[in-house]
């Protein structure tokens, strides 16, 4: 069973994309991590296959930050799959940017709020 740790600033929204997880069928084993503060220490004991983490225009949830924690999980779990979740309706010009993290290869990939939640399983299992 693959390990994938959330961290979301909406905690509805946090605990549906883990209940979505759970239930694809891609055998994944959820933990939502409820503190930007605490996910490097919180992933190094889960060891996560996958790290799904929110931006947004706000600290502590803005990209320069989350590709602050990407660096210091790689640096404990390097085959960590690092995911980016933004809103592309709301926040334009930040999607843009975590597009180019991705085209950048900082990240493993980003994804759009609005998609479906099969196709976000779908998505992390084929990391």
């Amino acid at each position: 069973m693959r390990r994938v740790a959330i961290n979301m600033q909406n905690s509805l929204f946090c605990n549906a994309i883990s209940e979505t997880l759970r239930r694809s069928g891609n055998e994944f084993e959820t933990y939502t991590l409820d503190s930007p503060d605490r996910v490097v220490e919180e992933c190094s004991w889960i060891s996560p296959y996958a790290l799904l983490m929110e931006v947004t225009g706000y600290t502590p949830w803005m990209l320069a930050q989350r590709l602050k924690l990407r660096d210091a999980v790689k640096e404990k779990n390097p085959d960590c799959k690092i995911v980016l979740i933004v809103d592309e309706n709301s926040e334009r010009e930040i999607a843009n940017q975590v597009k180019q993290a991705k085209k950048d290869g900082l990240i493993d990939q980003f994804v759009y709020g609005s998609i479906s939640a099969t196709y976000l399983a779908d998505i992390v299992d084929s990391l």
